[in-house]
C-alpha cells in the first residue's frame, strides 16, 4: 500500500472512505496527480516514483494553517 497526500482547495469536497480516481500529469522530469474532477493535486514526483494504481481510498481528509490536505492509499 502506497499513501500520497494531496492539497485541496476547498473542504467538504472529499471524506473519508470516498474512493477516487486520479489523472496523471507528466512534466519534463516529474509525474504528478490530480484526483478527478480535479478536486486535489499531489505534488511531483521523479519517473522513478511513479504510482502505478489509478484508483485510491481517502484516508484522512486533514486542514491545517496550510490549507486542506486529504491522505489516499493506493494498492500497487
Amino acid at each position: 500500500m502506497r499513501e500520497i497526500e494531496f492539497k485541496m482547495e476547498r473542504p467538504g469536497l472529499l471524506q473519508e472512505g470516498d474512493v477516487v480516481h486520479v489523472t496523471e500529469g507528466v512534466l519534463p522530469s516529474n509525474y504528478y496527480y490530480t484526483i478527478d474532477p480535479s478536486l486535489a493535486m499531489s505534488g511531483n514526483f521523479p519517473f522513478r516514483e511513479r504510482l502505478l494504481a489509478k484508483e485510491g481510498k481517502v484516508l484522512s481528509v486533514i486542514e491545517n494553517e496550510r490549507g486542506f490536505y486529504v491522505k489516499v492509499a493506493f494498492e500497487e
